[in-house]
């Protein structure tokens, strides 16, 4: 029998939350949202994912803030982390890198 994988996405726009929460659904994931970055720490304290898709740009503390949190706590540093964000200039991607992402996509 096949794993399904528990996806958090952590996105402010609420409208491209649905949207991916709605595609990787009809995919067979298991979808969480979290629309802040104090949201998607508190909610990493209780549940833990095989994916984390990460907006920059969120309110609360910042993505980069938010991967960071995540790379140094125990329990969930090993989660894959996908940047997911409208800045594309290279150093943002050079920064979400070195804190941790595994995938940086503009």
């Amino acid at each position: 029998m096949q794993q399904i994988l528990q996806i958090l996405i952590v996105e402010d726009d609420i409208l491209l939350s649905d949207m991916l929460k709605s595609l990787l659904s009809q995919n067979g994931y298991r979808v969480n949202t979290a629309y802040s970055g104090s949201e998607a720490l508190l909610i990493l304290e209780k549940e833990t994912f095989d994916l984390i898709l990460l907006d920059l740009m969120i309110p609360g503390k910042d993505g980069y803030d938010v991967c960071k949190e995540i790379r140094s706590t125990k329990e969930v540093m090993n989660t894959p982390i996908i940047m997911l964000t409208a800045k594309s200039e290279e150093i943002d991607k050079i920064l979400g890198l070195e804190l941790g992402a595994d995938d940086y996509l503009p």
